[in-house]
């Protein structure tokens, strides 16, 4: 039988969110959450995804979830587990809930039947392990397929969908025509924008929650100076020397972490300095976050910029081989590795692309959080994106960000206040004169980066979303 992976979820107070947001804000939460707490009486809340590692997903959830047991609610949560096959059919799916072909495969009868059997099997480890009156949140396509066994096992079951599109077209309803004959027993399905809800899902019970990050998580704590330039030079991105300080950060626990790793670069010349101005893309490698078109975009940029003789870019992404839940990623970094290939050597010695260590979560985080807060510019440019978190993350490190004008980000950013916003994310020219402005305006990009920090405060930090979380279930929970 199928054995789904359960992740160990650590325990923090809400009251560590004080600082940042409203006093009274913060009581109705721990109120709510008090509330919600005696009303499960001993109720288990469950979370189901395919993958503990890697962005997206499994990030908000090691985000969320100690606070939710910080509350004194047993929270746990669960990965199941798949052959390629099942992650193929998978992968092709998130691809068409975007409006993407993907790898162009069929979504017909035996994706299904591969779906299916896939779901069945970790449905019977599933319900072996849950009980009547318990609450589960199924994540993503790859889990809409548990909600009827979770129905007929007296679940309160809800399902989260964090990807979308904001228009239907052929790719979205092939994809909707394979989940969403699962979903019509939820409880409740939740979106991140309204755009992304599909005519099978009924509006009366779809609500809208956005995501969220941890102000205090290794990715997005304070880091001094003295600190970020020793991790960046511990892990190989910048030649300098280390200094005095130690690549240090903050575990979740509270006790101290170093970054020991090395990160594998991919590079045509020296690794940039300290003092070179560095250009910032973080994402999985996958071709909707047009690691391809970044490469070409700050080609187009150099070209039309020969003055800029100090500016490097940095693609990092994990290691390729960490993710098991996205069978695209080699390839896509095969892609890009060729496509800097192509460039004329000037251009091609200032890319970099950067395969961050993965075996412990915590130290690559530490490692993204030193690069978005070195770079000079944080760039998304996605060419479909459900939110963006890596959008988040940098904002409220208070970086001058350039992305696309697509999906959740269109939420996060307004153009021209706290960022800039690409419009045609396949048009190179028009991505080289947005970075340009940033890079040469050193004075507007700042306070682009400060009005981005004070919108995350505001909006989305994981409080927030603990909350509409915790309200969703008082309403349908009983």
């Amino acid at each position: 039988m199928t054995k789904l992976q359960e992740v160990d979820i650590g325990t923090q107070p809400l009251e560590r969110f004080r600082e940042f947001i409203d006093p009274e804000r913060l009581d109705g939460a721990i109120a709510t959450a008090a509330r919600l707490r005696d009303a499960l009486k001993g109720r288990v809340v469950w979370h189901v995804n395919s993958t503990a590692v890697g962005g997206g997903v499994a990030e908000m959830l090691h985000v969320l979830l100690p606070y939710v047991r910080g509350c004194g609610i047993d929270a746990r949560w669960l990965v199941l587990e798949g052959a390629e096959d099942f992650f193929v059919v998978t992968k092709r799916l998130h691809h068409a809930l975007h409006g993407s072909v993907g790898d162009g495969s069929s979504l017909g009868e035996d994706a299904r039947k591969i779906y299916e059997r896939v779901v069945a099997e970790n449905a019977e480890d599933l319900v072996a392990r849950v009980r009547p009156g318990d609450v589960i949140i199924l994540h993503d396509p790859q889990t809409a397929g548990l909600v009827p066994h979770m129905v007929d096992r007296g679940v309160i079951t809800f399902w989260r969908c964090h990807v979308g599109a904001d228009t239907r077209d052929e790719q979205t309803d092939l994809a909707w025509d394979l989940i969403g004959r699962y979903l019509d027993r939820a409880v409740a399905n939740i979106f991140t924008r309204n755009q992304y809800i599909p005519d099978c899902c009924d509006h009366g019970r779809s609500v809208i929650i956005p995501p969220s990050i941890d102000p205090f998580a290794p990715k997005n704590q304070p880091l001094d100076d003295n600190v970020v330039r020793s991790i960046l030079a511990a892990t190989g991105i910048i030649a300098d020397p280390p200094g005095d300080a130690e690549p240090s950060f903050r575990r979740e626990d509270g006790s101290p972490g170093r970054v020991e790793r090395q990160s594998v670069v991919d590079r045509h010349g020296a690794p940039p300095s300290w003092d070179n101005r560095l250009v910032v893309q973080v994402s999985r490698w996958d071709p909707l976050k047009d690691p391809v078109g970044v490469v070409r975009g700050f080609a187009e940029y150099l070209k039309s910029n020969a003055s800029d003789v100090d500016t490097h870019l940095v693609l990092a992404g994990p290691d390729v081989k960490a993710i098991p839940d996205d069978i695209e990623q080699a390839q896509v970094y095969h892609d890009t590795s060729a496509a800097v290939k192509e460039l004329p050597d000037g251009i091609r010695r200032r890319i970099h692309l950067a395969c961050l260590p993965m075996e412990d979560l915590q130290e690559n985080a530490a490692i993204v959080n030193a690069l978005q807060t070195h770079a000079s510019v944080v760039v998304q440019k996605s060419l479909r994106e459900g939110f963006g978190l890596t959008v988040t993350e940098a904002m409220w490190k208070s970086r001058p960000v350039l992305a696309s004008a697509v999906g959740g980000i269109l939420d996060q950013i307004e153009d021209r206040v706290d960022g800039l916003l690409i419009k045609d994310a396949t048009n190179p020219v028009e991505f080289a004169s947005l970075l340009a402005i940033l890079l040469q305006d050193e004075d507007r990009a700042a306070k682009m980066g400060a009005a981005a920090r004070k919108r995350v405060s505001e909006n989305y930090l994981g409080i927030h979303s603990l909350f509409a979380y915790a309200a969703l279930i008082e309403r349908f929970g009983e």
